[in-house]
Order: C-alpha cells, then structure tokens, then sequence
C-alpha cells in the first residue's frame, strides 16, 4: 500500500513523539509540536499514540491512497474532503482504495495531524522517525513533503471498503485545545529577572510571523532586563521563554536548539504546550504563573484524558466490530 503525494502543502512533515536523550550531544528532540493531538489521531486510527503522524501546517497536503485506508484527523480545524465528500475530525475514516485526500486550510488552529493505521513505515534516525528540519535529517530525507514523494504506511489491520465511511462516533478534543483570545499559557519562574519582576505577567502577547517549530516569536511592549550584559550560553529545552535584546520574549518549541546565551524568564509548562503549537501570527496569549506542583498535576490530568480517550475508542471499536 502506498500514498502518493500529488501537492504537498504549505509544510507537511513526518512526526512522531520525536528523539530523547540526545540534548547533551546537540541533538534537538523535534518530534510533533501538539502531541496531544497527534496521540488522540493516532489512537482513533488504530495505532500506538506514538507513531509516526503527518504534522500540517496552516495548509495541508493531496493524497492519493493506492490501497483501502484508515485515517483521522485531529488539531486544527481543517478543511478535508475525500473524492468531493467533506469528512470531519476527531473520529476514524474508512477510505476506499484509490481515493484522493484534500486538505485545505487549517480554519481555526495552526496545526492539524493525520494518522493513517499501521503508522508510516520510515527508517529511524536516532531512535525517532522524526523529520529535523534545522539538522536536515529523519523523515522524507529530512525535509518537508514535497510533490511525487511516496509514503508507505506501515503493517495495519484495515478492512476494504467500497466506499467512503466515517464512524458516526467522535472524540471532543476541545478542551485541551483551548484556542480562547487571547491563550493562558502556565508559566514556571526562570532563573534570569526582568524589570519589574511580573513584567512577563502583566504584558499581553501577540505571535509574530517569524514564528516556526523552533519557537514562536513574541510581539508587545518590551521587558527591559534587569542585567543587560552578555552571557554565557546554558542549556534550553523545549517551552524555555527566553529574551532577546529586543525585549520581545521567545517560547521555544520542538525545534528548539539545545543551548542559548539569551537569558530564561521562564518555561511553559508541557500540558500547555498542545495551545503553544496551535497559535498562528497574530494570535494573542498571555502567560500566568504557575507552581512546579500545578504544572505536575496538569501534565497527569492530561495523560489521565489520554488514557480515558483509549479505552473509550477500544469500548467503541469492539462495539462496531
């Protein structure tokens, strides 16, 4: 079975939960920006939460599938329709063999995540099938898709169909994708002050188009440092909100690298980080403090929803079979 790229969109790429251990190497995790969204359509398709996803950004991908199929679609709100017939989110999809999937525009959210049952058979690189756009590497040749590539999907359990069918039951992933105007992102304190010492609190943030799975650029009234010299560079992860010279915070994603001489003011804590990769230029958050305790009990309720969500798709799925 095989799915033949025919326009790749705006930035399609191959992502799983990315690569771990490697950061004292210099070695980012990259991996999916919105993993929550990514694990939910991967468990509505069939598949391990972990396995390999294709991340849209803003403006998605057509495909074409040789063989019979199942897929979903979780994230942003995205225009989808197979063969003409508009099919929806957050729930599986039966696609017959030969059909041409066409997603559009993401209407609300930035990124959208398609599963396909069985995973995307792709070598590893480094213990992650991940594509590492700033290190060329993992993926399609390291890159984003681009037309004529074929994905192979990996060893699924998927019936032939006629036609298209689409399970009439969903699952709601609004809750964690709480794309309310403007965002409340948790923060964690960081080691290096501003002027005054909430300044990061009381500002209001917009994100702006220089923003990409490295991290999103922040625009607003500038934060004066409370010590301006030059420093060495320390380690950052992931969710680190650093700031630059210009005084406009940066909130790093997956991409991020691995050490940074510009100082930390704080870190957005993981459960949040699912709103962090749904935010488009323009879009405004603003960050609350959080306690290591709060950011904890967060990050289990989250997972706690993951596990509720599998076995409900699992009572589902024997219910219809």
């Amino acid at each position: 079975m095989s799915i033949k790229v025919l326009a790749p969109g705006l930035a399609t790429t191959v992502q799983d939960d990315g690569r771990t251990g490697l950061r004292h190497l210099g070695i980012g995790c990259a991996g999916a920006l919105d993993l929550y969204s990514h694990a939910v359509a991967n468990l509505l398709a069939g598949n391990a939460a972990d396995a390999a996803t294709l991340e849209i950004a803003l403006s998605g991908p057509r495909l074409r599938f040789r063989e019979p199929a199942r897929i979903a679609l979780c994230g942003a709100a995205i225009d989808a329709e197979v063969d003409g017939t508009a099919i929806p989110g957050w729930r599986p999809v039966q696609l017959p063999a030969g059909s041409t999937l066409a997603l559009g525009r993401c209407r609300k959210g930035a990124r959208a995540y398609l599963a396909v049952a069985g995973g995307l058979a792709l070598p590893y690189t480094l213990g992650s099938a991940s594509t590492d756009l700033r290190g060329g590497f993992g993926g399609v040749h390291g890159r984003a898709l681009a037309a004529g590539d074929v994905l192979e999907p990996g060893a699924g359990d998927v019936s032939a169909v006629e036609r298209l069918w689409i399970a009439p039951w969903w699952i709601d992933g609004t809750p964690d994708l709480d794309l309310s105007t403007p965002s409340r992102i948790r923060v964690l304190p960081g080691r290096d002050a501003t002027t005054p010492a909430d300044a990061l609190f009381a500002g209001r943030w917009r994100v702006a188009a220089a923003s990409n799975r490295q991290g999103l650029r922040l625009e607003g009234d500038a934060l004066a440092l409370a010590d301006a010299r030059e420093r060495i560079s320390e380690p950052v992860a992931p969710g680190t909100v650093q700031l630059p010279p210009d005084g406009c915070p940066i909130v790093l994603l997956a991409d991020a690298q691995t050490h940074g001489g510009y100082p930390r003011i704080g870190h957005a804590i993981r459960a949040d980080r699912p709103r962090l990769a749904q935010l488009r230029p323009g879009d405004a958050l603003r960050f609350v403090p959080c306690t290591p305790a709060e950011a904890h009990e967060a990050a289990c309720a989250q997972r706690r929803r993951l596990t509720r969500i599998a076995l409900a798709i699992d009572s589902r799925r024997d219910a219809d079979a």
